[in-house]
């Protein structure tokens, strides 16, 4: 009998390529919605891929009672990978209350739901925000957390606190929070990938689309840092390794491999790349000359920020492969992709 795994945030840009590698696993995957930043067509992107498609729920998780509903109709669900939250930095230091109300108040009622339901694990969908700016580079799990640079980053901070005193108190339940650095790139097939709705937040979609004509020009957010070019440093690794790290994830709860009923990891390449590096390593994948203009920081930014993977590498046995050519190419086939439709 297959395990059957729910993915919230299912259709958006991670859960998306997330649902494709457990299919392609033979996990039975179920997804919940309610299509704020995504797509319903995006099963049948998932079904072209794998061969199958996935259940779709479309509700909000805030809504306690759909989601009890939920799973009352869907039963023995072996694990649950979170993914659903409002994830935009800058939005988030505008509409804070936005933020803390939607992140918050949906983990709350998924825990307390997987409590009424047996469902044994989650997978949390957190982030290197947690660090704030970190003392030290590259920073590990064993890292002091600092102050929050962003609302965003705050409900990631408190979300983990939520369901360590949750794994604490239910015997039953157990979790793993993947802290990943910066997603980026499409599945090879160029049939699903990261779609903002307006302009975007992340750089690497307001590249593709300034190179696509859909924007004049990529603006970098400062060139005064105290990085080697002056732009802020991130590390950028791509969707379908973080994706894989996911479904690694659910089989270690799954096999009861887990040796914390609360692990943390770090996803990343453990390579600081700026955001000038980024624009460069994209026109040297594609050919493509970027125009592009410095203006002032954007408020929330961290400075710079890149991961110690070795935990991740070791106890998952997972690596982040693909190169940043390989990210930046997968992400203009894929910008092209959804132009033609």
């Amino acid at each position: 009998m297959k395990k059957r795994i729910i993915v919230t945030g299912g259709t958006g840009y991670i859960g998306s390529h997330t649902a494709v590698e457990l299919i392609n696993e033979g996990y039975e995957v179920i997804l919940i919605d309610n299509l704020y930043n995504s797509e319903k067509e995006v099963t049948g992107r998932i079904a072209e891929i794998t061969g199958t498609t996935p259940e779709l729920e479309i509700f909000d998780l805030c809504d306690r009672e759909k989601l009890q509903d939920c799973f009352g109709r869907h039963r023995n669900i072996d694990a649950i990978i979170h993914f659903a939250a409002y994830k935009a930095v800058g939005e988030s230091v505008n509409k804070p209350l936005k933020y803390y109300r939607n992140n918050l108040v949906s983990l709350m009622n998924l825990l307390d739901s997987m409590r009424s339901f047996d469902i044994p694990g989650l997978v949390f969908s957190s982030s290197c925000t947690v660090y704030g700016q970190p003392e030290k580079l590259p920073v590990t799990e064993d890292a002091p957390i600092q102050p929050a640079v962003s609302p965003y980053g705050n409900t990631k901070q408190i979300g983990e606190e939520i369901i360590r005193d949750t794994v604490f108190a239910e015997e039953k339940i157990s979790a793993i929070s993947l802290r990943y650095f910066n997603p980026i790139g499409a599945h090879p097939s160029a049939l699903i990938g990261e779609l903002p709705r307006g302009i975007p937040e992340n750089l690497v979609p307001y590249i593709t689309q300034t190179a696509y004509g859909l924007r004049d020009e990529l603006k970098v957010y400062g060139n005064d840092y105290d990085t080697p070019d002056g732009s802020c440093i991130r590390d950028y690794l791509h969707v379908v390794d973080l994706a894989k790290a996911h479904v690694i994830a659910v089989e270690r709860l799954i096999g009861k491999r887990n040796k914390k009923r609360y692990e943390v990891f770090n996803l990343g390449t453990g390579r600081g790349v700026s955001v000038l590096e980024a624009i460069h390593a994209f026109e040297k994948a594609t050919g493509i000359k970027l125009r592009y203009r410095i203006t002032g920081r954007r408020p929330g930014d961290i400075e710079k920020i890149w991961a110690d993977p070795g935990l991740a590498n070791r106890e998952l046995g997972w690596k982040a492969l693909s190169t940043l050519e390989e990210c930046m190419r997968t992400a203009w086939e894929w910008e092209k992709n959804i132009r033609k439709k």
